[in-house]
């Protein structure tokens, strides 16, 4: 119960910083796509485009945080908890498409530069500096769990740093009138985002394969269980995350006979928790000597953990 309560509280304030972000960075995409266009800056629309991007993403982040929020049903007893790893995967890839339509525009204004006013460019990069900075000051939260939050602060930090490339290619267009460094700054623009959306895709990935969670050795966990007293055999031991901040464990522990499976059980209970930060675990516990004569024999052909 504590550690729904505590999931709802996270979800619930997850909602409301990225409605705020998501209000910030919807209007001054508006405000930078018409002065890109006004102003013929390559670099400006490319953040326009990332911005628009960012508010898809938060868009869509608040949506799967909504329904991340949503009880668990019978038919879905972890409720809509991947909603939100199915968003971080989709931020992911928009950001290797913006990345991709930013480099093909890129090149073709190097083949044929086109004026730029520098002066509005550089007065609304800077201005989408400071509007970046604000989204991300509501979306940083000091180690949040949350994939799909962390996820709309990458978009938002590397779209800050584009305002900073939008800032630096406007400066250098007014003080040497080279145009070239418009498109240039636009091409490293997408490089930005093309590294920022690298984490995001691999961890949401790794998620979705049900990987063991990252900071978790399950060859560790399996020889701290086979180790406990009492103990013979640990196998099917399986480890993954259901959602950000949410791992889950599953075995099957074979116990000496006579031993008291409910006390052991508990044991390796406390020392999954305390030492693991695993919290939702699922062990089965029974004597070696009670097993099935079929079971043994699926036994000796699987690949299992011993104790002493």
């Amino acid at each position: 119960m504590h550690h729904h309560h505590a999931a709802g509280e996270r979800l619930h304030g997850d909602g409301r910083a990225l409605g705020a972000a998501l209000a910030l960075v919807l209007v001054f995409a508006a405000v930078e796509a018409v002065v890109g266009v006004a102003a013929g800056s390559l670099a400006l629309l490319a953040d326009a485009a990332h911005m628009v991007g960012d508010a898809g993403a938060l868009g869509l982040a608040l949506f799967a945080a909504t329904l991340a929020a949503r009880p668990a049903t019978p038919a879905r007893s972890f409720g809509y908890r991947r909603a939100e790893i199915l968003a971080a995967l989709a931020n992911g890839v928009a950001l290797v498409a913006i990345a991709i339509w930013i480099v093909v525009e890129a090149y073709g204004r190097l083949r044929q530069p086109t004026e730029v006013d520098a002066g509005w460019v550089l007065g609304v990069g800077a201005l989408g500096l400071g509007v970046n900075l604000a989204a991300a000051a509501l979306l940083a939260r000091p180690h949040s769990r949350s994939l799909n939050r962390r996820a709309a602060l990458r978009h938002v930090l590397a779209d800050a740093l584009g305002s900073v490339g939008v800032v630096t290619a406007a400066a250098i267009v007014l003080a040497t009138g080279w145009r070239e460094a418009d498109p240039i700054v636009s091409v490293l623009i997408a490089l930005l985002v093309l590294a920022s959306s690298w984490s995001v895709l691999r961890e949401s990935v790794s998620i979705l394969l049900e990987e063991s969670p990252s900071g978790i050795d399950a060859d560790e966990v399996g020889r701290a269980l086979a180790a406990a007293q009492g103990v013979q055999e640990v196998h099917d031991l399986h480890i993954w995350t259901i959602t950000s901040g949410f791992p889950s464990l599953s075995a099957h522990v074979l116990v000496s006979a006579g031993a008291d499976c409910h006390a052991i059980r508990l044991d390796l209970e406390r020392l999954l928790r305390e030492r693991f930060a695993l919290t939702h675990t699922t062990l089965q516990v029974e004597h070696a000597a009670s097993r099935p004569q079929s079971i043994e024999l699926a036994r000796r052909r699987a690949s299992s953990l011993r104790g002493p």
